[in-house]
């Protein structure tokens, strides 16, 4: 079970970096999130800063049908998508971390009670998927 933090769930798994990258990806799309946006934090910070850091990479998840459900209903909402979820290398090489934005807290700065069971739905599936990651 992923562990709930202030405004994320997260889980951390035996297995290396790049392992943990792909096999969120997929277990993303077996929930029917794509990946939209992708940030290297690493390869960013090495050419923006030349700063060497860990691993890190945040993926832009979105399920189509449940953003169509939410932006028909609060068409600014779009501020708050697409779903974060980041992976990054531990502190021991074989390990890594994976953290998907806790979606109830994220859409309940709306104040908009329609959309608490969409944000229920999409945490639902991202934990899902946090779970399928670490199995």
């Amino acid at each position: 079970m992923p562990q709930q933090g202030t405004y994320g769930l997260s889980t951390r798994v035996s297995l290396p970096y790049e392992e943990a990258v792909e096999r969120t990806r997929a277990k993303l799309a077996d929930e029917g999130f794509g990946v939209l946006t992708e940030i290297d934090v690493r390869a960013t910070f090495k050419k923006k800063l030349d700063i060497d850091f860990r691993p890190y990479i945040i993926l832009g998840a979105c399920n189509p049908a449940l953003a169509h459900q939410a932006l028909s209903e609060e068409t600014d909402i779009g501020l708050l998508l697409p779903c974060n979820v980041i992976v990054y290398q531990g502190d021991d090489p074989g390990e890594s971390v994976v953290v998907a934005i806790d979606p109830v807290v994220q859409l309940g700065v709306t104040g908009i009670d329609e959309i608490a069971p969409l944000a229920e739905e999409v945490k639902s599936r991202l934990v899902r998927v946090l779970e399928a990651v670490a199995q």
